[in-house]
This record gives C-alpha cells, sequence and structure tokens, in this order.
C-alpha cells in the first residue's frame, strides 16, 4: 500500500484532474483516443434514435433522455481512469453519474481507499455512497469469489434505489483475455469461453473500456495526472486470475506482443457463435418447449449435439447453473431411452427433472398440504399449495357469472372427486379425468379445485361443469392457474 500512501499525500494532483475534468467540453475531433473510444460507446448505447443491438437478437431500446450511470469504483488505477473519463463526457454528453464504492474491509488499507474514492469523486462533482459489507472468509466459494458477489449485489441494490439505467464496470481488454484463459482451463464451452458482453441488457451492465488495452488507460493516467490505489491482494499469485496476469501473460507477451488483443478479438467472435447458438435453441424450443417441458420426441430427433444445446438454453431460462457437458448426455440419455411408463427423476439443484407422457418436465419438489379459502372477487390469488390462480371476465367462456360467482370455495384433492365437464359424456371419477388429460402425476395433488356451494365447478386443465358454463353471450369467469415457481406456465379452465 506504499504507493496508495504517497498517492493520498498527492492532493494537488488530483485537484488538477478534477479542474481539468470540469472544464473541458470535449471535441470529439480532438479528444484523447481512449475518451474519444467511450465518446463513441456511450453516444451509440446510451443516446441513439434507433434499437441499438446488444448482439444478433436482442435489443436494448432507447433511453430516457438524461440517462443515469452507476459507476463500480474501486479506487484502483481502471476505475479511477473511468471515473475521470466519464466526469469529462458528462457535461457535453448530458448523462447522470453517480459512484459506488464497496468496502470489503478484507485489506487493513480498505478505509483509506474509501476516503480517497470520496475524495476523487467531490473533486469531479460526482456523487458517491461507501457501502460496507462483511466477506465470509471460510465461504466455500473462497474469499475473493465471496467478495464479488456481494460487490455486485450491493451494486444492483444501489442501481434499483437510485434508479439508474446500468451498472458501468472498468473491466478492459487484458480481463477480457484473462479471463477467457481461465475459462479455458476450466473446461468452459463456447458460451463461457465468449467472457465478459460490453453490454449485459439482461443485468443492467455496461463494460464500456473492454476494447481498451490497460496500458493504455495507465498512459492516460499519467497524462492526465490521475491518483490512484493499488489494491496489495492483486500481486498474490495463489488467486488464479492474479497467477494468469503475473506469471502467464508476460511470457506470452514476449513471444507475442498482440496476445491480449488477439485473445479479447477470440473471445468476440466466441461471443457471436454463443448467440448463433441461443438463436438455434429459440427456434427448437419453439416446437419443442412450453415453459416448464420439452418434447422429448422432438428432442431426440435433434440429434445429440443440437439436443444438449436446446437443454442449455432451457436450464438457463430457469437460471439453473450449467451441468457440465458430461452430466449433460448423461441426462438426455436417460431421458431418451427410459420406458414409458417409467417414473425417471433427475435431481438438480432445487430442481427436479422428471419425464412423463414424451415430455420432460422441470418441477420444485413440494409437500402437499390440504388447504380451503374463499375467492372474493380478486384479479389474482395466490394457493398455499403453491402457484396463482388469474381470474378474467370473458364472454361466452367460463364460469357463468349468473350463477353469482361471487364467493367460490378453493381447495385441493381429497380423494373421490367426481366432474362432468362435457354434457355428452358420463360423470367421471377425477383421478380419471386427470389421467386422460395428461396433468402430470406430481402436479395433481396441488391443483386447485373451484366449487361453488357443493358443486365442483371447475378444474384448471379439465373444464367446468357443464352446467355452471357460460353460454354464447353470456359474462363468464376464465381461471387460469398457474403452478408454482413457473410464471409463465398457464393451465386454463
Amino acid at each position: 500500500m506504499a504507493n496508495s500512501k504517497k498517492l493520498l499525500k498527492s492532493k494537488a494532483s488530483v485537484k488538477r484532474a478534477g479542474k481539468l475534468a470540469l472544464a473541458s467540453q470535449p471535441d470529439s475531433n480532438a479528444l484523447h483516443p481512449v475518451l474519444s473510444e467511450l465518446h463513441s460507446f456511450l453516444s451509440q448505447h446510451l443516446f441513439s434514435s434507433k434499437c441499438l443491438a446488444v448482439d444478433a437478437h436482442s435489443l436494448i431500446q432507447p433511453l430516457a433522455a438524461t440517462p443515469k450511470l452507476l459507476l463500480a469504483l474501486s479506487g484502483g488505477l481502471d476505475s479511477s481512469v473511468l471515473l475521470h473519463l466519464l466526469a469529462t463526457l458528462m457535461p457535453s454528453l448530458g448523462f447522470e453519474l453517480h459512484a459506488l464504492h464497496v468496502h470489503h474491509g478484507l485489506s487493513p488499507n480498505a478505509d483509506a481507499w474509501a476516503a480517497l474514492c470520496e475524495q476523487q469523486c467531490q473533486l469531479l462533482q460526482v456523487p458517491i455512497t461507501i457501502t460496507h459489507v462483511k466477506v465470509d472468509q471460510a465461504s466455500k466459494l473462497g474469499v475473493e469469489a465471496a467478495a464479488r458477489l456481494l460487490r455486485y449485489q450491493a451494486l444492483f441494490d444501489e442501481l434499483r434505489a437510485i434508479q439508474a439505467d446500468f451498472v458501468v464496470t472498468a473491466h478492459h481488454q487484458d480481463d477480457q483475455a484473462e479471463t477467457l484463459l481461465l475459462q479455458l482451463l476450466r473446461g468452459a464451452g463456447v458460451k463461457g469461453l465468449s467472457s465478459m458482453a460490453t453490454v449485459d441488457q439482461t443485468r443492467s451492465l455496461m463494460r464500456p473500456l473492454l476494447g481498451v488495452a490497460r496500458q493504455s488507460l495507465f498512459d492516460y493516467a499519467i497524462q492526465h495526472n490521475l491518483t490512484w490505489c493499488d489494491d496489495e491482494s492483486n500481486d498474490n499469485t495463489k488467486y488464479e486470475r492474479n497467477f494468469i496476469r503475473h506469471d502467464v501473460m508476460p511470457v506470452l507477451q514476449a513471444r507475442y506482443p498482440s496476445v491480449q488483443s488477439v485473445i479479447a478479438r477470440t473471445a468476440s467472435h466466441l461471443a457471436e457463435a454463443s448467440t448463433l447458438l441461443e438463436v438455434l435453441a429459440e427456434i427448437d424450443a419453439q416446437d419443442l418447449v412450453v415453459n416448464d417441458s420439452i418434447c422429448l420426441q422432438g428432442l431426440a430427433q435433434l440429434g445429440m449435439v443440437r439436443a444438449k444445446n436446446l437443454l442449455r438454453w432451457w436450464f438457463a431460462q430457469h437460471k439453473l447453473a450449467m451441468p457440465t457437458s458430461d452430466h449433460l448426455a448423461e441426462m438426455l440419455t436417460q431421458l431418451l431411452n427410459a420406458k414409458p411408463d417409467a417414473e425417471l427423476s433427475i435431481n438438480i439443484q432445487h430442481y427436479t427433472l422428471r419425464r412423463y407422457q414424451q415430455r420432460a418436465y422441470l418441477c420444485i419438489p413440494q409437500v402437499s398440504e390440504s388447504f380451503d379459502m374463499m375467492w372474493n372477487g380478486e384479479a389474482t390469488l395466490m394457493v398455499p399449495d403453491g402457484g396463482l390462480l388469474t381470474f378474467k371476465q370473458v364472454q361466452g367462456a367460463g364460469l357463468a357469472l349468473k350463477f353469482g360467482m361471487a364467493r367460490l370455495r378453493i381447495t385441493n384433492r381429497r380423494g373421490g372427486e367426481r366432474f362432468k365437464p362435457d354434457v355428452t359424456r358420463p360423470t367421471r371419477t377425477l383421478k380419471h379425468l386427470l389421467q386422460a388429460g395428461n396433468i402430470p402425476p406430481w402436479q395433481r395433488d396441488h391443483l386447485p379445485l373451484i366449487y361453488w356451494q357443493d358443486t365442483l365447478a371447475c378444474v384448471p386443465g379439465i373444464g367446468i361443469a357443464h352446467e355452471l358454463k357460460a353460454a354464447v353471450g353470456e359474462l363468464g369467469v376464465e381461471v387460469t392457474w398457474q403452478p408454482a415457481a413457473f410464471e409463465a406456465h398457464q393451465t386454463r379452465a
């Protein structure tokens, strides 16, 4: 920390940098190369009047007239340079800038780093928040990973609190090259090897310096007389990234001087390939996937490689950590080769992968508990046993309002229920109707049953008692059940 202590004393240089940033009115024809690149990036991603492609198939919509950015500020070289760059561009581009420093408390110098960040932001007139977190040093993830998780949690909490559009980080080209090498050594697939995205719309995250080498940031800092602190843990090669940075990259760079830019370019190519694989999975999913289930017959026809790609996409939609390639292949083999009547069950984290009627389902294991509740006209109603009931007024369908549906009783199966949804068919046991309706066995005990007085009036996914159906031209109530955890899945009556 000797370097940072020395730098903290150098207040005059910090002030000069601040005055330069506040006084400058950037001319895009005369900008420093790094400043020019950032100017172009922000102009494209924040102020274009058109939809801006993040990748080949997802779009960023134009933001508000005055976008708000939240900078992750550590006080190190990279984020200190980005702070200065953004503060310099802010007057001409017209965005708001806030900063957040996360105080991990892991270093004896942590207080000094926080003080430097406050000093930097005060001089540049950028609002800053200092957030303290407590890192579990016995975490199974490791101290570095546990600290990273808490840091991003704090950043996105602040993003929501101040209603910012993006979290902005100072990851650069060298970081991108290191990430690809780390992922390569971990046996990552195409998505993992594509490393970091410049704009991650789903997470509201921007990394505008990924095309800039760290040396360029250092040169900018020296030219503008900036100050920063050095985290002593960055020199500890027991951490994988530091080992790559200090022991591997210099050897590669001595032989291949452009190694960082070449590896970063490879990551960009892999990101494009990953996008194409995702597009292919979405095409396959249109015919084969219905939220929590997937058609096994269609999956088999895709072939092993394409089927694995679709499963990866499906798991990602449910935010599951990706199984290894071998584990994925084994799952696929079991799903496709099991006997038709086999009750296959594969545990994947907090989900269970099940097979029923030539479909595979992702399920959350639940214990069935009896419930009995009333509907009093709400548009939606949470069911104690899991899931959501939605009630919608329609014409010529659903439960006829003329019978007075103001109060309906909702319960789950108790056994022995009988139901007649079709006037032309005899009354059947509910068990028989659920089997005939291909309702998966594990959903049957959780399926809410809706009674009008003492009559079983509606079974979502099966139908409505024939004598209570709304006739053509009559007002009715359509009931939809969304099983627990799968918000997009809907079983209508």
